[in-house]
């Protein structure tokens, strides 16, 4: 595969004292052919002009701003990859504050071709908030599947990679979905969801492609430790989980046209079950439909969920 061009889509709010770190990591990629889009929300730092600093030493490179709609993290990558500025190609998606490792859009890019990929993500490494390592991200050892991401996002946003079928898809199945006012609260579970439910082959790389910053003002932060697992408890219970499910059901349905039969039909099947009324029975269902997290663990708190009507 030839190399291509590549469309970096990042977004900032905010990126303070680590935007720049992110921002030179591109510079320092061994695969050089790619563009800069920033949709930025409303910003009050000095976000804007550490852009216009890395553009302006980047003479020869297209570094293009834009303003986001300021209504969270989630909504300004959906409007900028929405952007009818940004031409159709390979896209690779980033958050504002981490660091690329140099191979990271060569590899990605290798893999999939190796691996007939159309969407590529990674495992990352973990750091503080001065980029001393803590280790790596979690492995998934089941593996991307539509059974799997009606139910968890295992694709780590700040790592895609998408060839331009998948983007075109992408964007014509968030399209379908914003149209009809629904707005999918998490845009890398979305992403899992669209490119699964389109039937489009996905790698998720064992070999981490960048250094994960974690801080106070991270959106989510890594799914690992007792701090993630707290804060994962207290979604369940609070019932913000229940709500993503159905406002994922939700933009499935407006964009079904662009999915496979097979999990067209798995997507409603998991909408009727969420109202059958009785746990034994929402159970089963869940295990006839063949719906699974990435461990025991989590399989049996998905378990769990169904039987107390919290899914």
């Amino acid at each position: 595969m030839a190399a291509p061009h590549i469309h970096i889509l990042l977004c900032t709010h905010n990126g303070g004292p680590h935007l720049a770190d992110q921002l030179e990591s591109y510079g320092a990629q061994a695969h050089g052919d790619w563009s800069l889009w920033v949709s930025d929300d409303a910003s009050t730092d000095d976000t804007r002009a550490t852009i216009a600093r890395f553009a302006d030493r980047h003479p020869g490179r297209q570094v293009r701003l834009f303003d986001g709609p300021a209504l969270g993290p989630a909504a300004n990558y959906l409007s900028l990859l929405l952007r009818p500025e940004i031409p159709d190609g390979w896209v690779a998606f980033s958050d504002q504050d981490d660091v690329w490792l140099p191979h990271k859009l060569k590899h990605g890019l290798a893999e999939m071709g190796a691996r007939g990929a159309q969407v590529y993500a990674s495992r990352t490494i973990l750091t503080d908030a001065h980029l001393t390592r803590i280790g790596p991200s979690v492995v998934h050892r089941r593996g991307p599947s539509f059974s799997n991401a009606l139910v968890q996002n295992i694709l780590a946003g700040n790592t895609l990679i998408l060839d331009p079928d998948a983007f075109a898809r992408l964007r014509a199945m968030t399209a379908a979905a914003l149209q009809e006012g629904i707005d999918p609260p998490h845009h890398d579970w979305w992403i899992y969801l669209a490119m699964s439910g389109a039937g489009l082959p996905i790698v998720n790389d064992m070999r981490p492609g960048l250094l994960y910053r974690q801080h106070a003002t991270n959106s989510l932060g890594a799914h690992r430790g007792l701090r993630a697992g707290t804060a994962r408890a207290t979604l369940l219970k609070d019932r913000h989980y229940a709500g993503w499910l159905a406002t994922n059901l939700a933009a499935l349905s407006a964009a079904s046209m662009y999915m496979t039969p097979p999990n067209r039909t798995l997507a409603e099947a998991f909408g009727a079950m969420r109202q059958v009324k009785g746990g034994a029975a929402r159970l089963a269902e869940l295990r006839r439909l063949g719906l699974k997290r990435q461990s025991w663990r989590g399989d049996l708190v998905l378990a769990g969920l169904a039987l107390t009507g919290r899914l």
